[in-house]
């Protein structure tokens, strides 16, 4: 998937912490979007969206704690800004691609970062 190498000092400036999903939705005019509304610990809203509809309901995200990578730089999706990315592990199972969030436990507060 991503075949660029990385290197140790590029990598360790990612900024990886623990998400509430407040509210999630589908984006309009896509079959692929769902847009999060996320407490990140700071006191604001981070947005992010994410191309997971076709493994997830909106409904099923709302309180769960995810994982996000937060310092990345705004990208424009649809029109809205995603402030960050949502992390995931893929697979193949009977020659079907498997998506799944990284969900951890909800007693770990939003903000939390990972190390």
């Amino acid at each position: 998937m991503f075949e660029e190498m990385v290197d140790f000092d590029t990598f360790s400036k990612s900024d990886f912490r623990a998400v509430k999903v407040k509210e999630c939705v589908a984006v309009p005019k896509s079959k692929k979007l769902l847009q999060f509304t996320l407490d990140d610990g700071t006191g604001t809203d981070r947005t992010i969206l994410s191309g997971i509809h076709s493994f997830y309901e909106p409904e099923e995200l709302v309180g769960k704690t995810l994982i996000a990578i937060t310092n990345l730089p705004p990208r424009a999706m649809m029109g809205i800004d995603s402030c960050g990315m949502l992390l995931s592990a893929i697979h193949e199972e009977e020659g079907e691609e498997k998506l799944h969030l990284l969900m951890v436990d909800d007693h770990i507060p939003a903000g939390a970062k990972l190390y």
